[in-house]
């Protein structure tokens, strides 16, 4: 049931969940750089937590599942219709390790402000970790789009298929 109205994506359009996953990461985004004045005006409330929780959960779990999907299956089927794509690709595999890097550290102060209601979260680290996503996703998007039109349908199935595999380890 689609309560929304949104189109409903499943693994059978590959890079259509890959998008789907960019657009948790752009709300997850926001609702980081949200949190510094949300808490200057509100304390740090269940709201807060709850979202902090959520955002955790999402980086944790589902996002180091995206990065695999594009790592181990998205990428490699990619550059054997679009080799052209090889330097793109070169440099988003390094700022996966930074953006994991960065995730930790904002993981470190949700994990403070779960601890104590007075700490004040380091807006640098934040900003650090949102400016690249926003950097990131801008690299990675046209490669998307490129996919749509090198990558044979049927070779996007398979690797649709993997990737909801990959979920149900």
């Amino acid at each position: 049931m689609n309560l929304f109205n949104t189109p409903s994506v499943t693994f059978a359009q590959p890079i259509g969940m890959l998008y789907a996953c960019h657009d948790k990461v752009r709300r997850f985004c926001s609702q980081v750089n949200m949190l510094p004045d949300y808490i200057a005006e509100n304390g740090r409330n269940d709201v807060v937590l709850q979202a902090t929780r959520q955002i955790s959960q999402y980086f944790n779990v589902a996002a180091p599942l995206h990065h695999e999907d594009e790592e181990e299956n998205f990428f490699p089927l990619l550059l054997q219709y679009a080799p052209q794509a090889q330097e793109s690709i070169d440099e988003l595999l390094r700022q996966h390790e930074s953006l994991h890097a960065n995730w930790s550290a904002v993981a470190d102060e949700f994990a403070r402000l779960e601890a104590d209601a007075d700490h004040q979260l380091d807006t640098e680290v934040l900003q650090r970790f949102t400016a690249g996503y926003d950097v990131h996703l801008g690299i990675e998007e046209p490669l998307f789009e490129m996919g749509k039109t090198f990558i044979p349908k049927e070779k996007l199935t398979e690797i649709g298929e993997i990737m909801a595999a990959r979920r149900r380890q």
